[in-house]
């Protein structure tokens, strides 16, 4: 999916083509504009309407509007506002996200909110706003799995319509790598960590890439600093996954890439530990057998560990094919 935005001068003349494929795309919401009242029949929505509404939302500078494609076809449309006309509220807007109800249940919804909050954070924004009716749960729903909190309920300033203010942070992404080291008995060593926003936890050694690291290069140097150990090497890649955690005082979205290897069952050593320990909120360390990872109540980052590390004993399922 591509975002391609609609330019004031387009918005005035749309072309015949493009006009017909918005009204396609609006009259396809039906069911939303009879909640909205956007419109006087929802069931019969003309490309007039369709080009005149789109007009009055761009003669706001503050207004942009978002066509989104997917393999050539338009699946979907969104309007941000860029500054709210209140002054106590410094976050943007999204006004409208609208998908092709034939082109929904295929993650265009969820890929063109990702895709908004992207030019949002590029542009140094730190947060989104949007509204949702009280007589749409469905949009309510949506936009609160998509990590969006009810933050106020009120009218909205245009019809005077009950709705709810959804408010979501948008968080700096962040790269990082680590490395699973196995003893001879298959115990994994793993950090304590105490985060401003998790808590308490514990995680393998790594932390974030620098410049222009690899993986492999980061979760290298992350272990030898964490732990003091100089003769390992990160192996094959365990997992990746991402989470959101508090990175000294930025909120961010973090993107692991966790490696195994083997070691002997040891003790972090080096006279420059407890000041890099301090520095990242390592707390303790220890190393866990497969049972007490599996038995745990505490949080483990990934959640997963014991399975993983299960599956990579396991290896490869070949049994496919055999017969």
């Amino acid at each position: 999916m591509f975002l391609e935005p609609l330019t004031p001068t387009e918005a005035g003349a749309l072309p015949g083509e493009l006009l017909t494929e918005l009204t396609a795309l609006y009259a396809s919401n039906h069911a939303f504009h009879a909640l909205s009242g956007d419109f006087p029949d929802p069931e019969g929505i003309r490309p007039e309407q369709v080009a005149t509404a789109l007009a009055d939302e761009l003669a706001d500078p503050d207004v942009e509007v978002l066509l989104a494609r997917s393999a050539g076809r338009l699946v979907g449309i969104a309007i941000t506002l860029g500054t709210h006309p209140d002054p106590d509220d410094e976050d943007p807007w999204i006004g409208l996200l609208m998908i092709d109800v034939t082109q929904q249940q295929q993650g265009h919804g969820r890929q063109l909110a990702t895709l908004v909050e992207d030019r949002f954070r590029e542009a140094g924004r730190t947060a989104v706003r949007l509204a949702v009716l009280d007589n749409n749960p469905d949009g309510l729903a949506f936009w609160t799995t998509l990590g969006y909190d009810v933050i106020d309920h009120r009218q909205d300033r245009q019809l005077g319509r009950p709705c709810a203010v959804l408010r979501k942070q948008l968080r700096k992404p962040r790269r990082a790598a680590r490395v699973a080291v196995l003893d001879p008995a298959g115990s994994v060593f793993l950090f304590r960590y105490d985060n401003v926003e998790i808590g308490i936890h514990w995680s393998l050694p790594g932390g974030g890439i620098e410049g222009d690291e690899t993986p492999r290069e980061a979760a290298l140097r992350e272990l030898t600093e964490e732990t003091g150990w100089t003769d390992l090497e990160p192996g094959p890649l365990l997992h990746s996954w991402e989470h959101d955690f508090t990175h000294g005082d930025t909120p961010v979205r973090q993107h692991d890439t966790i490696y195994v290897t083997h070691g002997p069952h040891r003790e972090p050593t080096g006279p420059h530990l407890a000041a890099a320990h301090a520095e990242d909120g390592i707390l303790t360390w220890r190393w866990w057998t497969r049972e007490e990872l599996r038995g745990t109540t505490e949080t483990l980052w990934p959640p997963e560990l014991a399975r993983l590390l299960d599956e990579l004993e396991e290896g490869p399922d070949t049994s496919a094919g055999n017969g």
